[in-house]
């Protein structure tokens, strides 16, 4: 499976043990910020624009917090990036929410969690079905 990552300063030196790690247990990676970026503002729509162009099933975006990356990714039509700190909402945002990506805090997890985060991410599929409804509204906004 190949996973597009990417992160800003504050983000980085987690980003490059996920990246690792990924790449330990045979992900594709395709890094877009092999030197971190200014801001999680051009971190993140670096990666956004990676999967919306090119079709790519998952990401994970990294920052000091998480919500800087989802914010400014979700901003983007057709993207949905949710800020995830636990196991639990990472495996629910990928079945029900579709998720296209998941936004890390490097100042809210730390590396084991991480790790683990990004797995059950990784292992969930979208359900689709009644599910599908809410996406098809959220595309619908202006």
């Amino acid at each position: 499976m190949k996973v597009v990552i990417g992160s800003d300063k504050g983000g980085f030196d987690l980003k490059e043990k996920v990246k690792k790690y990924l790449e330990s247990h045979d992900y594709e990676v395709l890094d877009v910020t092999e030197k971190p970026a200014e801001d999680f503002v051009d971190s993140s729509l670096k990666v956004t624009h990676e999967v919306l162009d090119n079709g790519i099933k998952k990401a994970i975006m990294f920052d000091e917090y998480g919500v800087g990356s989802a914010m400014a990714s979700n901003k983007v039509k057709g993207m949905v990036t949710a800020n995830v700190n636990e196991e639990r909402t990472a495996h629910m945002t990928a079945m029900h929410n579709g998720a296209k990506a998941i936004a890390l805090g490097s100042g809210i997890v730390g590396e084991q969690l991480a790790y683990s985060i990004v797995q059950h991410y990784l292992d969930t599929d979208y359900a689709g079905g009644r599910h599908q409804v809410r996406l098809d509204m959220l595309e619908k906004m202006i």
